[in-house]
């Protein structure tokens, strides 16, 4: 099931700019706020689906931390 909602038009072109090519509206407005954290949907989650959850949040934060390091060297 899908639900609509309002946004307006600046908001909307906030998203689609930030939008990756691969991604749905959906799943860029979930990266943009951080959700859901796997902690709120605890026991929803099969305990397969959690650990895939939290493997994709540590390989997130691991390339952050690569990428932030890298932005660095370059101005270094």
């Amino acid at each position: 099931m899908s639900k609509s909602v309002r946004v307006s038009e600046t908001f909307h072109e906030f998203v689609k700019a930030h939008k990756r090519e691969e991604e749905t509206m959906e799943e860029t407005l979930r990266r943009l706020i951080g959700g859901p954290n796997p902690e709120d949907v605890s026991g929803i989650l099969s305990s397969d689906t959690a650990a895939k959850m939290r493997e994709r949040l540590e390989t997130k934060r691991q390339t952050d931390v690569e990428g932030k390091q890298e932005l660095r060297e370059r101005f270094e």
